[in-house]
């Protein structure tokens, strides 16, 4: 029975699941959160009166149970709770008044992590939220990470719940939840102040992050705010355009890493907007962008020395006159994926050799144009590389990758798989370089 006194908590349980015991928890014989099949649904349980017992065996022995656990402190507990999973540890609240009280504790709420097909995830969240909310009415200020990732089920009223409750929001991530649209996007970045970390990728209704509910309006001093988020992952969402991505550079100019993965409608245009209001960018993604070509690489080489991870990975109209430009002003690149930009040349990898010495990791698989000169100029400069995919390079042969074993001692990967390497080259590599990974398509090799 519900009283005032001690309102209900928020579980997040597979349907028809018992009880956790004390004994479950700690002989570690415990269902995983991984391993329930059905649906997770929201459920609300008043605390239990009294310590419940699943255990049926001789007196004396259940006695021994309930002295072994309860001599344990409460901050053992607290630190065993808080490797648990949400839905778990709503499970231990169900256990005896002592562990709801300690699985309520507000330290252990710092994140609500719901991934997976959630049954109800919008009612699961509105109910934890609530629960949470129980000493600061209306507002839980302890958490400050969600993650409801894959849950498919999720839609703007879940996002409206947490916007409206979690002022103190630090971390969203919602990948893959397609129902998530621009209006509850709009919502969490304008009551949560402090959010900094956003996945939105897969979200394909997600068109925008903005200050304003219209896309189309761009930041104005009458607003007298930015949205203070530096991570943004916006991977896979299709419709994002050149005017979506300005007002969203015109909205976080604090932005350090952003994803725009297979966003197949940006162009240069969108990137020289990005530059332009987002100067500290230090991780930028482009790949499988067809628009973005050696004009948008000019833009993203403004960045100078800031840049220090790149992809532009099957951006079919780039070529070395892009990579020059980077090469030249990004003098302190450390990634750099090239996979499939055909127009790639020996020239390209050597002004990109020249000028990034301190490149760390570098793809430049399917691009048929290098050859083992181009590998033998970035052998002599970049002695720190530790990994390198070659796959596909028709034009790669033993020579070249013998050249690279023998000055980047360092090399941690290699990648040949489809390269006319021969058995020699391969135990050359292995001989030189002992901590190295090579990957690769000859039988013979092992």
């Amino acid at each position: 029975m519900r009283t005032l006194s001690t309102p209900s908590p928020a579980l997040i349980l597979p349907p028809r699941s018992s009880s956790l015991s004390p004994a479950v928890l700690f002989n570690g014989s415990s269902t995983s959160s991984s391993s329930f099949t059905a649906e997770t649904v929201a459920m609300v349980h008043a605390p239990p009166a009294g310590l419940t017992r699943t255990y049926q065996g001789p007196r004396h022995l259940c006695d021994q149970q309930e002295a072994l656990i309860d001599i344990l402190p409460d901050h053992t507990f607290l630190q065993i709770f808080t490797h648990l999973p949400t839905n778990q540890l709503c499970r231990c609240a169900r256990v005896c008044r002592r562990w709801y009280n300690l699985a309520w504790d507000p330290r252990l709420w710092r994140s609500v992590r719901l991934t997976g097909d959630v049954l109800h995830v919008d009612r699961a969240l509105r109910v934890l939220t609530r629960r949470l909310c129980q000493d600061t009415p209306n507002v839980c200020l302890t958490l400050e990470t969600v993650v409801v990732s894959g849950c498919r089920r999720l839609t703007d009223r879940g996002l409206y719940t947490v916007a409206q409750c979690c002022p103190e929001l630090q971390r969203l991530e919602v990948a893959g939840c397609y129902n998530v649209s621009n209006e509850a996007v709009f919502e969490v970045v304008s009551r949560c102040p402090n959010l900094e970390h956003l996945d939105v990728s897969g979200c394909s209704k997600v068109t925008c992050i903005s200050l304003t509910r219209e896309v189309s309006l761009k930041l104005s001093p009458m607003h007298g705010q930015q949205i203070s988020i530096r991570y943004l992952d916006m991977t896979d969402c299709f419709a994002l355009e050149d005017d979506g991505l300005h007002t969203i550079a015109a909205h976080c100019p604090m932005l350090t890493h952003l994803y725009l993965r297979r966003c197949t409608r940006l162009t240069d245009e969108g990137l020289r907007c990005l530059v332009l209001y987002c100067p500290a960018v230090r991780e930028l993604s482009v790949s499988d962008c067809r628009f973005v070509s050696d004009f948008g690489l000019r833009e993203i080489a403004k960045l100078e020395d800031r840049l220090r991870y790149l992809s532009i990975a099957h951006c079919g109209r780039i070529t070395d006159v892009g990579v020059r430009y980077v090469a030249k002003y990004c003098s302190r690149l450390r990634y750099l994926n090239a996979r499939g930009c055909e127009g790639l040349t020996d020239h390209g990898l050597e002004h990109l050799a020249k000028n990034c010495l301190k490149l760390k990791s570098l793809d430049i698989g399917k691009c048929p144009l290098v050859s083992d000169a181009g590998l033998e100029m970035l052998a002599l400069n970049c002695f720190n590389l530790k990994r390198l995919s070659l796959k596909s390079c028709e034009s790669i042969t033993g020579r070249g990758l013998q050249v690279i074993a023998a000055n980047c001692f360092d090399l941690q990967l290699l990648n040949v798989q489809d390269c006319d390497v021969s058995l020699e080259a391969l135990r050359f590599v292995k001989r030189h370089c002992k901590r190295c990974v090579i990957e690769h398509t000859n039988p013979a090799f092992f």
